[in-house]
């Protein structure tokens, strides 16, 4: 059809076009390039418009496709590690830039739920559609906007409560080696704490035991407050970091939206050596135990974004598992890392473990950082007097054992000795049996004022419903 301009004033001409435009269909440009390498591990693509951290869909000639991060740009080219690496890449496949930055859905559909690192569900139910996104790497906070903790967090374990008591906000690490009982304690302290929501990040587990852990923590009371971020041992490295950050972006929005959340990361060890195959495969040189830098800014951009803030009223306070190679808690980079960004650290002891002593808190060992600010005087005398008697008793275990002990030598010793059964008892506790923070404080104070007598009742100020 031909359009007589002249027969057209400037009005009538304006209206014309603009009804044009109004009517056209825009099509979203996409930025294409293709692979021009491929070692197995990193894909080398021709230039795209991205910056680190880009999300990017590769697709192969079989019409399939899989997505992938940009980890590194060069002059004229780009590296992008794909999210799975059994997926078929060859030269020439088209590579298109979906994401310059990668958002997360967050929301309260994601209550209830089981999903991976890229926010599939796991749990073989219904799509999620969340109607909110925030950044996959976070925003850093300012410092100064982050408001001081003064809230306990109860978590409903007995030693926790009562002798390194946790605060709403307070990042704070459990270290101990393999088999010691990390997860159980994890399963406790989720189904028992305070808080509104739970978000739970399993990095790197195996695939048995993360579907025993979620099925259980799902079948609790608490489900209708807990999100669960699952990445098994056998998916990229990649990925096991992406469900990592996914997790914290998770508890970012509901921080945002006022909640108290308890962020759970099992473990941040794995999420170190799954940044450390990244590294590696990208040329960095190795350091201590082989960790590449980028482990050690990893870990600390991770850790920052959890805690507090003054804007929303809203905390996060987490809880990072940390595998101890060998039970060695002084000498391992992550562990070392990991005691001086948190605030605090409960270790595990293997040999209480080996005495059926769970869970396995060696109170001396461990610190909470903030213990202080939150609790009365009252709390911490009785805190640091059970500390002593514990210490007095390990030191002289041998010798008592022995014989070679006289009583009336030592005074604090002889209270040691006496109460020594209850102190075994007080560091007990069932799985299926919380004990909310007033009775735990009930049984610290009975414990530590018991003087000579052979039997306490203390034990029973613990609620006896099970979970």
């Amino acid at each position: 059809m031909s359009l007589d301009l002249e027969a057209l004033d400037n009005k009538n001409f304006f209206e014309f076009v603009e009804t044009k435009i109004a009517n056209h269909k825009l099509t979203k440009c996409r930025h294409v390039g293709s692979v021009i390498a491929f070692d197995g591990y990193v894909v080398t693509v021709s230039s795209l418009p991205c910056i680190v951290g880009s999300l990017c869909s590769i697709e192969n000639a079989n019409g399939s496709s899989i997505t992938g991060e940009v980890v590194r740009i060069q002059e004229a080219s780009i590296d992008i590690v794909p999210h799975d690496n059994s997926f078929a890449i060859s030269i020439g496949d088209k590579v298109s830039l979906l994401q310059v930055t990668q958002d997360v859905d967050v929301g309260p559909e994601l209550l209830g739920r089981v999903i991976d690192g890229l926010g599939n569900p796991l749990d073989q139910e219904n799509s999620i559609t969340c109607k909110n996104k925030l950044k996959l790497n976070g925003t850093a906070l300012n410092p100064f906007q982050r408001a001081p903790i003064t809230d306990v967090l109860d978590v409903g374990i007995r030693s926790i409560n009562s002798n390194l008591t946790l605060g709403r906000g307070q990042r704070i690490g459990i270290i101990a080696g393999s088999g010691v009982g990390k997860s159980v304690l994890l399963s406790m302290i989720s189904k028992s704490t305070d808080a509104d929501v739970v978000v739970i990040g399993l990095i790197g587990e195996r695939g048995r035991e993360l579907a025993s852990f979620t099925a259980q923590i799902l079948a609790s009371h608490s489900r209708d407050k807990v999100t669960v971020v699952a990445v098994p041992a056998d998916r990229s490295p990649l990925l096991r970091i992406q469900g990592a950050k996914r997790a914290t972006a998770i508890a970012e929005y509901f921080r945002n939206e006022g909640k108290n959340v308890l962020l759970i990361m099992d473990s941040l060890t794995r999420v170190a050596h799954a940044q450390r195959e990244v590294g590696l495969a990208l040329g960095e040189q190795p350091t201590s135990r082989g960790y590449p830098p980028s482990v050690i800014s990893l870990l600390p951009n991770l850790i920052e974004r959890t805690g507090t803030s003054s804007s929303s009223g809203g905390t996060i306070t987490a809880i990072y598992t940390v595998l101890a190679d060998g039970d060695d808690v002084t000498s391992d980079p992550v562990v070392d890392t990991a005691r001086a960004i948190l605030d605090g650290h409960i270790i595990l002891s293997r040999e209480l473990a080996q005495q059926g002593i769970y869970p396995a808190i060696d109170i001396n060992q461990s610190v909470s950082r903030l213990m202080t600010d939150i609790v009365s005087e009252e709390q911490m005398k009785r805190s640091q007097l059970l500390r002593k008697y514990i210490s007095k008793y390990n030191e002289n275990r041998d010798l008592i054992l022995m014989g070679g002990y006289v009583q009336g030598q030592d005074l604090d010793l002889d209270k040691a000795m006496q109460i020594w059964p209850l102190i075994i008892e007080f560091l007990q506790q069932e799985d299926n049996q919380p004990c909310d923070f007033e009775a735990s404080m009930e049984s610290l104070e009975q414990l530590i004022g018991v003087g000579a007598r052979r039997k306490l009742s203390v034990f029973i100020f613990c609620k006896k419903k099970k979970i």
